[in-house]
Protein backbone atom coordinates (compact mmCIF):
# COMPACT_ATOMS: atom_id res chain seq x y z
CA UNK A 1 0.00 0.00 0.00
CA UNK A 2 2.89 2.38 1.22
CA UNK A 3 4.26 1.46 -2.25
CA UNK A 4 1.13 2.42 -3.92
CA UNK A 5 0.74 5.73 -2.29
CA UNK A 6 4.25 6.78 -3.51
CA UNK A 7 3.81 5.54 -6.59
CA UNK A 8 0.24 7.88 -6.89
CA UNK A 9 1.70 10.56 -5.30
CA UNK A 10 4.53 10.75 -7.79
CA UNK A 11 2.11 10.32 -10.55
CA UNK A 12 0.30 13.59 -9.42
CA UNK A 13 3.19 15.40 -9.42
CA UNK A 14 3.93 14.59 -12.89
CA UNK A 15 0.83 15.63 -14.21
CA UNK A 16 0.48 19.11 -12.33
CA UNK A 17 4.08 19.47 -13.74
CA UNK A 18 2.70 18.97 -17.16
CA UNK A 19 -0.61 20.64 -16.71
CA UNK A 20 1.42 23.86 -15.68
CA UNK A 21 4.22 23.27 -18.38
CA UNK A 22 1.82 23.30 -20.37
CA UNK A 23 -0.28 26.38 -19.87
CA UNK A 24 3.24 28.00 -19.29
CA UNK A 25 3.72 26.76 -22.98
CA UNK A 26 0.81 28.12 -25.04
CA UNK A 27 -0.62 30.79 -22.50
CA UNK A 28 2.81 32.09 -21.09
CA UNK A 29 4.20 34.51 -19.94
CA UNK A 30 1.63 34.21 -17.26
CA UNK A 31 1.62 34.86 -13.61
CA UNK A 32 1.47 32.20 -10.47
CA UNK A 33 -2.06 33.43 -9.91
CA UNK A 34 -3.12 33.09 -13.58
CA UNK A 35 -2.20 29.70 -13.10
CA UNK A 36 -3.97 29.22 -10.59
CA UNK A 37 -7.26 29.93 -12.17
CA UNK A 38 -6.33 28.02 -15.58
CA UNK A 39 -5.25 25.20 -14.23
CA UNK A 40 -7.41 24.90 -10.73
CA UNK A 41 -4.50 23.90 -8.64
CA UNK A 42 -3.98 25.88 -5.49
CA UNK A 43 -1.56 28.45 -4.63
CA UNK A 44 0.49 26.04 -3.08
CA UNK A 45 0.57 23.85 -5.74
CA UNK A 46 1.17 26.29 -8.03
CA UNK A 47 4.07 27.58 -6.14
CA UNK A 48 5.90 24.42 -5.84
CA UNK A 49 5.98 23.22 -8.37
CA UNK A 50 7.03 26.04 -10.19
CA UNK A 51 10.02 26.07 -7.87
CA UNK A 52 10.73 22.76 -9.28
CA UNK A 53 10.42 24.08 -12.52
CA UNK A 54 12.32 26.76 -12.14
CA UNK A 55 15.16 24.86 -10.30
CA UNK A 56 15.31 22.49 -13.52
CA UNK A 57 16.06 25.37 -15.19
CA UNK A 58 13.00 24.74 -17.83
CA UNK A 59 11.13 27.69 -16.56
CA UNK A 60 12.43 31.46 -15.96
CA UNK A 61 11.30 34.50 -15.34
CA UNK A 62 10.35 37.37 -17.58
CA UNK A 63 9.62 40.66 -16.49
CA UNK A 64 6.31 41.59 -14.01
CA UNK A 65 3.07 43.29 -14.43
CA UNK A 66 1.36 45.65 -12.02
CA UNK A 67 -1.41 43.91 -9.66
CA UNK A 68 -4.61 45.42 -8.09
CA UNK A 69 -3.10 47.16 -4.82
CA UNK A 70 -0.68 44.62 -3.77
CA UNK A 71 3.25 43.80 -5.08
CA UNK A 72 3.64 43.62 -8.62
CA UNK A 73 3.38 40.20 -10.45
CA UNK A 74 6.34 38.30 -11.85
CA UNK A 75 5.57 36.43 -15.19
CA UNK A 76 6.73 33.42 -16.07
CA UNK A 77 7.30 31.29 -19.10
CA UNK A 78 8.95 28.17 -20.55
CA UNK A 79 12.83 29.16 -21.08
CA UNK A 80 13.81 28.71 -24.61
CA UNK A 81 17.30 27.48 -23.61
CA UNK A 82 15.60 25.10 -21.38
CA UNK A 83 16.45 22.01 -24.00
CA UNK A 84 16.76 21.49 -27.63
CA UNK A 85 14.31 19.55 -30.43
CA UNK A 86 15.61 18.51 -33.57
CA UNK A 87 12.88 18.13 -36.54
CA UNK A 88 13.61 16.01 -39.52
CA UNK A 89 11.77 16.11 -42.36
CA UNK A 90 12.32 13.05 -44.86
CA UNK A 91 10.08 13.67 -47.64
CA UNK A 92 10.02 12.39 -51.83
CA UNK A 93 13.12 14.65 -53.10
CA UNK A 94 14.87 15.55 -49.57
CA UNK A 95 16.28 15.02 -45.75
CA UNK A 96 16.23 18.33 -44.33
CA UNK A 97 17.35 18.53 -40.13
CA UNK A 98 16.92 21.22 -38.39
CA UNK A 99 17.34 22.17 -34.90
CA UNK A 100 15.21 24.44 -32.18
CA UNK A 101 15.09 25.96 -28.92
CA UNK A 102 12.10 25.13 -26.86
CA UNK A 103 10.35 28.11 -28.19
CA UNK A 104 10.97 26.62 -31.40
CA UNK A 105 13.39 28.94 -32.87
CA UNK A 106 15.47 27.68 -35.70
CA UNK A 107 19.13 27.31 -34.74
CA UNK A 108 20.99 25.31 -37.53
CA UNK A 109 19.63 23.55 -40.70
CA UNK A 110 21.19 21.16 -43.07
CA UNK A 111 19.58 19.22 -46.04
CA UNK A 112 20.13 16.87 -48.82
CA UNK A 113 18.55 15.81 -52.09
CA UNK A 114 16.92 12.58 -52.57
CA UNK A 115 15.94 10.34 -55.38
CA UNK A 116 12.00 9.84 -55.19
CA UNK A 117 11.25 6.74 -53.24
CA UNK A 118 14.70 6.50 -51.88
CA UNK A 119 13.63 5.57 -48.42
CA UNK A 120 11.70 2.55 -49.51
CA UNK A 121 14.04 1.34 -51.98
CA UNK A 122 17.20 1.55 -50.26
CA UNK A 123 16.81 2.82 -47.19
CA UNK A 124 20.35 2.71 -45.40
CA UNK A 125 21.54 5.54 -47.68
CA UNK A 126 18.38 7.64 -46.23
CA UNK A 127 19.64 6.86 -42.67
CA UNK A 128 22.70 7.47 -43.08
CA UNK A 129 21.72 10.71 -44.17
CA UNK A 130 19.26 11.41 -40.94
CA UNK A 131 22.56 10.84 -39.29
CA UNK A 132 24.55 13.24 -40.78
CA UNK A 133 22.20 15.48 -40.38
CA UNK A 134 21.63 15.06 -36.74
CA UNK A 135 25.51 15.49 -36.31
CA UNK A 136 25.71 18.44 -38.22
CA UNK A 137 22.81 20.53 -36.54
CA UNK A 138 24.44 19.67 -33.09
CA UNK A 139 27.91 20.93 -34.16
CA UNK A 140 26.75 23.92 -36.30
CA UNK A 141 24.86 24.75 -33.08
CA UNK A 142 27.00 24.48 -30.38
CA UNK A 143 24.55 22.56 -28.67
CA UNK A 144 25.36 20.13 -26.20
CA UNK A 145 23.96 16.38 -27.11
CA UNK A 146 22.63 16.03 -23.75
CA UNK A 147 20.34 19.12 -24.27
CA UNK A 148 18.49 17.73 -26.70
CA UNK A 149 15.21 16.48 -25.36
CA UNK A 150 14.32 14.35 -28.58
CA UNK A 151 14.36 13.99 -32.37
CA UNK A 152 11.22 13.74 -34.43
CA UNK A 153 11.51 11.93 -37.73
CA UNK A 154 8.11 12.88 -40.12
CA UNK A 155 7.70 10.60 -43.45
CA UNK A 156 5.99 9.60 -46.14
CA UNK A 157 3.70 6.70 -45.97
CA UNK A 158 2.03 4.99 -43.05
CA UNK A 159 3.76 4.80 -40.01
CA UNK A 160 3.02 1.46 -37.82
CA UNK A 161 3.14 2.13 -33.81
CA UNK A 162 4.71 -0.92 -31.99
CA UNK A 163 7.14 -2.32 -30.44
CA UNK A 164 9.32 -1.73 -33.00
CA UNK A 165 8.02 1.55 -35.65
CA UNK A 166 7.82 0.34 -39.17
CA UNK A 167 7.24 2.81 -42.23
CA UNK A 168 4.94 1.40 -45.16
CA UNK A 169 6.12 3.92 -47.50
CA UNK A 170 3.48 5.01 -50.58
CA UNK A 171 4.47 2.66 -53.53
CA UNK A 172 3.25 -0.33 -54.51
CA UNK A 173 5.27 -3.71 -53.50
CA UNK A 174 7.84 -2.07 -51.32
CA UNK A 175 8.44 -3.39 -47.82
CA UNK A 176 8.28 -1.94 -44.18
CA UNK A 177 11.16 -0.14 -43.26
CA UNK A 178 12.52 -0.55 -39.21
CA UNK A 179 13.77 2.86 -39.45
CA UNK A 180 14.14 2.97 -35.31
CA UNK A 181 16.32 0.27 -35.54
CA UNK A 182 17.92 1.34 -38.20
CA UNK A 183 18.35 4.38 -36.87
CA UNK A 184 19.61 3.56 -33.19
CA UNK A 185 22.93 2.15 -35.17
CA UNK A 186 23.95 5.44 -35.11
CA UNK A 187 22.50 7.52 -32.05
CA UNK A 188 21.49 7.11 -28.62
CA UNK A 189 19.21 10.19 -28.73
CA UNK A 190 15.32 9.52 -27.98
CA UNK A 191 13.50 9.06 -31.16
CA UNK A 192 9.85 9.86 -32.04
CA UNK A 193 8.59 8.79 -35.95
CA UNK A 194 5.29 9.51 -37.43
CA UNK A 195 3.63 10.80 -40.61
CA UNK A 196 4.98 14.18 -42.16
CA UNK A 197 1.60 15.07 -42.66
CA UNK A 198 0.48 14.38 -39.26
CA UNK A 199 3.48 16.33 -37.80
CA UNK A 200 2.95 19.01 -39.35
CA UNK A 201 -0.74 18.99 -39.02
CA UNK A 202 0.11 19.22 -35.35
CA UNK A 203 1.96 22.04 -35.91
CA UNK A 204 -0.62 23.74 -37.75
CA UNK A 205 -2.87 23.39 -34.97
CA UNK A 206 -0.54 24.64 -32.20
CA UNK A 207 0.89 27.41 -34.24
CA UNK A 208 -0.94 27.89 -37.39
CA UNK A 209 -4.45 28.19 -39.32
CA UNK A 210 -5.44 25.66 -36.40
CA UNK A 211 -5.17 27.67 -33.44
CA UNK A 212 -8.73 27.69 -31.94
CA UNK A 213 -10.21 25.02 -33.75
CA UNK A 214 -11.31 21.48 -32.85
CA UNK A 215 -12.38 19.74 -35.39
CA UNK A 216 -9.93 20.46 -38.77
CA UNK A 217 -8.27 18.71 -41.38
CA UNK A 218 -4.88 20.07 -42.32
CA UNK A 219 -5.00 19.03 -46.25
CA UNK A 220 -1.42 18.86 -47.49
CA UNK A 221 -0.34 18.61 -51.20
CA UNK A 222 3.53 18.24 -52.60
CA UNK A 223 5.24 15.88 -54.46
CA UNK A 224 2.91 13.16 -52.62
CA UNK A 225 -0.85 13.71 -51.01
CA UNK A 226 -1.67 13.33 -47.61
CA UNK A 227 -4.17 14.98 -44.74
CA UNK A 228 -3.94 15.48 -41.26
CA UNK A 229 -7.48 14.90 -39.06
CA UNK A 230 -7.96 16.24 -35.69
CA UNK A 231 -10.72 15.70 -33.68
CA UNK A 232 -12.14 16.78 -30.42
CA UNK A 233 -8.60 17.82 -30.70
CA UNK A 234 -7.19 15.21 -30.65
CA UNK A 235 -4.95 13.74 -34.40
CA UNK A 236 -7.17 10.75 -35.45
CA UNK A 237 -4.82 7.85 -36.21
CA UNK A 238 -7.08 4.48 -36.78
CA UNK A 239 -6.80 1.58 -36.24
CA UNK A 240 -3.20 0.68 -37.49
CA UNK A 241 -2.51 4.75 -37.61
CA UNK A 242 -2.29 4.65 -41.41
CA UNK A 243 -5.67 7.41 -41.11
CA UNK A 244 -4.93 10.49 -43.58
CA UNK A 245 -4.07 9.10 -46.56
CA UNK A 246 -6.33 11.54 -48.70
CA UNK A 247 -4.44 11.51 -51.24
CA UNK A 248 -5.25 7.44 -52.14
CA UNK A 249 -9.12 8.08 -51.96
CA UNK A 250 -10.78 7.59 -55.59
CA UNK A 251 -11.99 10.43 -57.80
CA UNK A 252 -12.07 8.70 -60.79
CA UNK A 253 -13.05 5.32 -61.47
CA UNK A 254 -10.69 3.70 -64.00
CA UNK A 255 -8.44 6.90 -64.00
CA UNK A 256 -5.02 7.39 -64.34
CA UNK A 257 -2.38 5.11 -62.61
CA UNK A 258 -1.40 6.23 -59.10
CA UNK A 259 2.23 4.95 -57.56
CA UNK A 260 0.15 2.99 -55.19
CA UNK A 261 -0.79 0.29 -57.52
CA UNK A 262 -4.37 1.54 -58.11
CA UNK A 263 -5.76 3.86 -60.18
CA UNK A 264 -7.87 7.09 -60.04
CA UNK A 265 -6.83 8.71 -56.50
CA UNK A 266 -6.70 12.23 -56.04
CA UNK A 267 -2.80 12.03 -55.61
CA UNK A 268 -2.63 10.83 -59.75
CA UNK A 269 -4.58 14.07 -60.33
CA UNK A 270 -3.45 16.83 -57.77
CA UNK A 271 0.13 15.96 -56.66
CA UNK A 272 2.65 18.34 -58.21
CA UNK A 273 4.16 15.24 -60.40
CA UNK A 274 0.52 14.39 -61.95
CA UNK A 275 -0.21 18.41 -62.50
CA UNK A 276 3.30 18.28 -64.46
CA UNK A 277 2.29 14.87 -66.40
CA UNK A 278 -1.05 16.53 -67.38
CA UNK A 279 0.61 19.56 -68.49
CA UNK A 280 2.66 17.70 -70.54
CA UNK A 281 0.20 15.66 -72.12
CA UNK A 282 -1.81 18.86 -73.32
CA UNK A 283 1.37 19.84 -74.69
CA UNK A 284 1.15 17.24 -77.14
CA UNK A 285 -2.40 17.39 -77.62
CA UNK A 286 -4.07 14.88 -75.44
CA UNK A 287 -6.08 17.07 -73.66
CA UNK A 288 -9.52 17.01 -74.95
CA UNK A 289 -13.16 18.64 -73.77
CA UNK A 290 -13.27 22.04 -72.50
CA UNK A 291 -12.42 24.32 -69.35
CA UNK A 292 -16.03 24.47 -67.93
CA UNK A 293 -18.10 20.96 -67.31
CA UNK A 294 -17.18 19.45 -64.03
CA UNK A 295 -17.96 15.84 -64.65
CA UNK A 296 -18.61 13.99 -67.60
CA UNK A 297 -15.51 11.55 -68.97
CA UNK A 298 -13.68 12.93 -71.59
CA UNK A 299 -10.05 12.98 -71.59
CA UNK A 300 -8.48 16.32 -70.12
CA UNK A 301 -11.73 17.79 -68.96
CA UNK A 302 -9.86 20.97 -67.68
CA UNK A 303 -12.32 21.53 -64.79
CA UNK A 304 -14.25 18.62 -64.55
CA UNK A 305 -14.28 15.39 -62.21
CA UNK A 306 -13.81 12.93 -64.64
CA UNK A 307 -11.53 10.82 -67.36
CA UNK A 308 -8.21 11.83 -67.28
CA UNK A 309 -6.36 8.66 -68.95
CA UNK A 310 -3.33 7.53 -68.53
CA UNK A 311 -0.19 10.08 -67.29
CA UNK A 312 3.22 9.64 -68.13
CA UNK A 313 6.04 11.68 -66.99
CA UNK A 314 7.86 12.95 -70.11
CA UNK A 315 7.15 17.10 -69.02
CA UNK A 316 5.80 19.65 -72.11
CA UNK A 317 7.58 18.17 -75.32
CA UNK A 318 6.70 21.48 -77.28
CA UNK A 319 6.27 25.09 -76.41
CA UNK A 320 4.91 25.88 -72.97
CA UNK A 321 6.62 25.68 -69.31
CA UNK A 322 9.78 24.37 -69.60
CA UNK A 323 11.20 21.14 -67.67
CA UNK A 324 7.73 19.80 -66.50
CA UNK A 325 9.19 16.44 -65.48
CA UNK A 326 11.87 15.46 -62.49
CA UNK A 327 12.04 15.67 -58.60
CA UNK A 328 13.31 18.32 -55.77
CA UNK A 329 14.14 21.38 -57.28
CA UNK A 330 13.39 21.13 -60.99
CA UNK A 331 9.82 19.86 -60.18
CA UNK A 332 9.00 22.87 -57.68
CA UNK A 333 10.28 25.53 -60.00
CA UNK A 334 8.42 23.33 -63.22
CA UNK A 335 5.54 23.32 -60.67
CA UNK A 336 5.52 26.98 -59.65
CA UNK A 337 6.11 27.92 -63.92
CA UNK A 338 2.44 26.28 -64.48
CA UNK A 339 1.22 28.10 -61.82
CA UNK A 340 3.06 31.52 -62.92
CA UNK A 341 1.58 31.47 -66.69
CA UNK A 342 -1.54 30.46 -65.74
CA UNK A 343 -2.57 34.60 -66.20
CA UNK A 344 -1.45 34.35 -69.78
CA UNK A 345 -1.54 30.96 -71.23
CA UNK A 346 -4.73 28.55 -71.85
CA UNK A 347 -3.21 24.78 -71.36
CA UNK A 348 -1.57 26.60 -67.96
CA UNK A 349 -5.04 28.08 -66.85
CA UNK A 350 -6.81 24.85 -67.58
CA UNK A 351 -4.25 22.56 -65.99
CA UNK A 352 -4.90 24.68 -62.84
CA UNK A 353 -8.65 25.02 -63.24
CA UNK A 354 -8.83 21.18 -63.65
CA UNK A 355 -6.63 20.50 -60.82
CA UNK A 356 -9.25 23.04 -58.22
CA UNK A 357 -11.97 20.83 -59.59
CA UNK A 358 -10.18 17.38 -58.44
CA UNK A 359 -9.18 19.37 -55.18
CA UNK A 360 -12.93 20.18 -54.72
CA UNK A 361 -14.02 17.54 -54.74
CA UNK A 362 -11.93 16.13 -52.56
CA UNK A 363 -12.31 18.44 -49.95
CA UNK A 364 -15.69 17.63 -50.47
CA UNK A 365 -15.17 14.56 -49.42
CA UNK A 366 -13.24 15.47 -46.35
CA UNK A 367 -16.09 17.23 -45.27
CA UNK A 368 -18.82 15.13 -45.85
CA UNK A 369 -17.21 12.14 -43.73
CA UNK A 370 -15.52 14.56 -40.82
CA UNK A 371 -17.63 17.14 -40.35
CA UNK A 372 -14.50 19.61 -39.59
CA UNK A 373 -14.35 23.43 -38.59
CA UNK A 374 -11.76 24.20 -40.78
CA UNK A 375 -9.70 22.58 -43.96
CA UNK A 376 -6.41 23.63 -44.03
CA UNK A 377 -4.73 23.63 -47.38
CA UNK A 378 -0.86 23.35 -47.21
CA UNK A 379 2.32 22.09 -48.46
CA UNK A 380 4.54 23.60 -51.00
CA UNK A 381 2.61 22.66 -54.12
CA UNK A 382 -0.73 23.06 -52.13
CA UNK A 383 0.00 26.87 -51.17
CA UNK A 384 1.00 27.89 -54.61
CA UNK A 385 -2.16 26.34 -56.16
CA UNK A 386 -3.85 27.84 -53.26
CA UNK A 387 -2.26 31.65 -53.89
CA UNK A 388 -3.60 31.37 -57.32
CA UNK A 389 -7.31 29.08 -57.70
CA UNK A 390 -8.00 29.10 -53.62
CA UNK A 391 -11.99 30.47 -54.97
CA UNK A 392 -12.17 27.97 -57.61
CA UNK A 393 -11.13 25.58 -54.77
CA UNK A 394 -13.95 26.79 -52.64
CA UNK A 395 -16.36 26.55 -55.03
CA UNK A 396 -15.97 23.43 -56.57
CA UNK A 397 -16.00 21.83 -53.36
CA UNK A 398 -19.53 24.02 -52.94
CA UNK A 399 -20.64 21.64 -55.71
CA UNK A 400 -19.81 18.69 -54.29
CA UNK A 401 -20.01 18.76 -50.48
CA UNK A 402 -23.19 18.93 -48.75
CA UNK A 403 -25.02 22.30 -48.31
CA UNK A 404 -25.01 22.44 -43.85
CA UNK A 405 -21.74 21.37 -43.52
CA UNK A 406 -19.83 22.90 -46.23
CA UNK A 407 -21.35 26.34 -45.20
CA UNK A 408 -19.76 25.77 -41.48
CA UNK A 409 -16.42 24.90 -42.63
CA UNK A 410 -13.33 27.69 -43.26
CA UNK A 411 -11.27 26.56 -45.89
CA UNK A 412 -7.86 28.17 -45.80
CA UNK A 413 -4.39 28.20 -46.29
CA UNK A 414 -1.73 27.14 -43.95
CA UNK A 415 -0.06 30.02 -42.08
CA UNK A 416 3.38 28.26 -41.48
CA UNK A 417 4.72 27.99 -44.83
CA UNK A 418 5.73 25.65 -47.33
CA UNK A 419 8.53 23.70 -45.31
CA UNK A 420 7.17 22.79 -42.35
CA UNK A 421 7.39 19.16 -41.37
CA UNK A 422 10.87 19.71 -39.90
CA UNK A 423 8.87 22.31 -37.85
CA UNK A 424 6.06 19.53 -37.35
CA UNK A 425 8.37 16.52 -36.67
CA UNK A 426 9.87 18.43 -33.54
CA UNK A 427 6.79 19.01 -32.04
CA UNK A 428 6.49 15.41 -31.55
CA UNK A 429 9.04 14.86 -28.83
CA UNK A 430 7.32 18.69 -27.66
CA UNK A 431 4.80 16.39 -26.95
CA UNK A 432 6.25 14.30 -25.05
CA UNK A 433 8.34 16.41 -23.19
CA UNK A 434 4.96 18.67 -21.98
CA UNK A 435 2.96 15.63 -21.07
CA UNK A 436 5.86 14.40 -18.94
CA UNK A 437 6.03 17.36 -17.06
CA UNK A 438 9.77 18.20 -18.52
CA UNK A 439 11.25 14.20 -18.09
CA UNK A 440 13.91 13.57 -20.64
Amino acid sequence: MGQMNRRTVRDLRRGNRSTLLRQLYFRGPVSRQELGTLTGLSSGSVSNVVGELLADELVEEAGSVESDGGRPRTLLRVAPGGGHLIGVDVGETHVRVELFDLALTELARWEHPLTPGGLERDPEPVVGHILTGLNAVVDKSGASPEAVIGVGVGVPGVVEQGDEILVHGPSAGRDAVPLERLLRTGTDLPLFIDNGATAQGQAEMWFGAGRGADNAVIALIGSGVGAAIVTAGVPYRGATSSAGEWGHTVVQVGGRACRCGAVGCLEAYVGAQAVLDRYGQGARGAGKGDADGVGGGGEGDADGVGGGGEGDADGAAEGGVDGADGAGEDQQAAFAAIVGAAGSEARAREVLEETAAYLGAGIADLINLFNPERIILGGWAGLLLGGRVLPRIRAATASYALRRPYARTEIGLAELGPDAVALGAATLPLAHFLATGGAR
